[in-house]
């Protein structure tokens, strides 16, 4: 979890055959969870030092993802609703499944932009708890260091030293950010290159990506205007997280999630709820 500072969604829909107009009659009142504008004593309370990302060998970045997990199949019923509801507004979007601690990107069309391996909060959960947010990391115990579950609008902002983060959950301090490597225990990068996801789980709350996917391909598209993100469920039935979901039959993907773009670093370097 990154302590705040400042300012605080994969598949094209060309093939899904659902007509717009019925999409719009029972889509067109999607709730949308923004996060509210920090109060100045939350502001000044949450402010803790974020280490700088540190680059690591180019080896570690260019690691194969052979064995890289397929998505779910509620977060395959997701993204084909997002992409017929057309949910993201023509915003570039993320799907984060956390049972497989796998992010899907897209662009603001739709379009399939990649997917990369993330690290997760430790604690297994779909909410964050009350006040969690205004915290200091020693305060927060285990069970409260969960990525919390939703549709969020995410935006960059800085986070202390002047780093720039996506803020996912300002409220609650949780950001999407490039791997932190400064404590070397929790072996962040090694769990990032593991090949299963059941090691994923080691953040404050905050959601990691490699360093290279989220500098080169996921910060571009996302700086200037911000996104969606959207974050799966631990536990609570997916219709219940995205309530909309019920209103569309579920529909195939057109084709497999997994010949999107894959990261090949499986994961490299920034920390903090982090």
């Amino acid at each position: 979890m990154f302590r705040t500072t400042a300012t605080a969604p994969f598949h094209d829909a060309r093939r899904l055959g659902i007509a717009a107009s019925a999409v719009l009659a029972l889509l067109a009142a999607q709730p949308v969870t923004a996060a509210p504008a920090p109060a100045k004593g939350v502001e000044r309370r949450a402010r803790k030092a974020v280490p700088k990302p540190r680059a690591e060998p180019l080896a570690i970045e260019q690691a194969a993802l052979a064995d890289a997990p397929m998505p779910s199949e509620a977060t395959n019923r997701l993204v084909a609703w997002v992409a017929a509801a057309k949910d993201n507004r023509g915003m570039p979007y993320i799907v984060i499944d956390k049972q497989n601690a796998l992010l899907l990107l897209f662009g603001g069309d739709g379009k399939a932009l990649g997917q990369a391996p993330v690290l997760l909060g430790v604690g297994i959960g779909d909410d964050s708890s009350p006040g969690v947010g205004a915290k200091s990391l020693a305060e927060i115990g285990p069970a409260e260091r969960t990525t919390p579950a939703g549709r969020f609008i995410a935006k960059f902002g800085r986070a202390f030293g002047n780093q720039r983060v996506l803020w996912v959950d300002y409220a609650n301090s949780v950001a999407l950010h490039a791997v932190i490597t400064t404590n070397k225990k929790e072996r962040r990068v090694a769990r990032l290159l593991s090949p299963t996801p059941d090691d994923n789980r080691v953040t404050f709350g905050c959601i990691n990506v490699g360093t290279s996917f989220y500098t080169k391909t996921l910060r571009p598209l996302f700086q200037k205007k911000g996104g969606i993100v959207y974050v799966l469920p631990d536990s609570r039935p997916v219709d219940e997280v995205f309530p909309r979901l019920r209103l569309l039959p579920y529909i195939p993907p057109a084709g497999p999630l997994a010949k999107a773009p894959v990261e090949a670093d499986r994961r490299v370097g920034s920390e903090g709820r982090s």
